[in-house]
């Protein structure tokens, strides 16, 4: 794995399949799941090319109990690094952990994991849309599915293969919304209008 594939990868879209969302302060909030970056860490990078090492873990004031319930709080400070061709590329990302139990060891236990997930997460977001950035962009630009490659070389064949600017116009319609949003897809529709416009100007 090289930095070039990696980074292909990593400015795909988020696919919707793999975003969660969850109740907080009034509203949903969407996120992705600390397994799923891990499982993309290690597609996208390579099982022995990333580690995760946690550099801070720290308690945020003494268990508070509230109505029979230990509330635990920490937080964490995790750096990802990641081999591939070159030096070493480090990121930090910092998170918030809560723990709440009628056992105080599991509610530090439960706060001590959401905090390590959250900062190893943060971290990873910094890499790209697979990990969560997608998510911090309100337009939701970057959330969907891209296009394959053989999606991709099938209408790029179609917007080469139109007679006239109407049947262009009226093929790229027809395709698949995430495919005719492709940027190859629009370029080859861009340049394949411009010779019909050219060709009966010409004639």
């Amino acid at each position: 794995m090289d930095w070039l594939t990696a980074t292909d990868a990593l400015t795909r879209k988020l696919d919707p399949k793999h975003v969660s969302s969850r109740k907080q302060g009034g509203g949903q909030v969407q996120y992705v799941e600390g397994w799923h970056a891990i499982a993309e860490a290690n597609r996208i990078f390579g099982h022995g090319a990333w580690a995760r090492e946690t550099v801070e873990l720290r308690q945020l004031g003494e268990p508070r109990e509230t109505e029979g319930k230990f509330r635990v709080e920490y937080l964490a400070r995790v750096r990802i690094t990641v081999w591939l061709d070159g030096p070493p590329v480090v990121r930090e990302g910092c998170g918030f952990g809560q723990g709440i139990d009628r056992d105080v060891g599991q509610a530090h236990e439960s706060a001590l994991k959401e905090a390590e997930t959250d900062a190893m997460k943060r971290a990873l977001m910094t890499f790209g849309n697979p990990f969560g950035l997608a998510l911090y962009d309100k337009s939701r630009a970057d959330v969907g599915v891209d296009a394959s490659p053989a999606d991709v070389e099938r209408a790029v064949a179609i917007m080469a293969a139109a007679t006239t600017v109407e049947a262009l116009t009226a093929a790229w319609r027809a395709l698949p919304q995430h495919v005719g949003q492709d940027e190859r897809v629009k370029a080859a529709a861009a340049v394949r209008k411009t010779h019909l416009i050219q060709n009966k100007e010409a004639a």
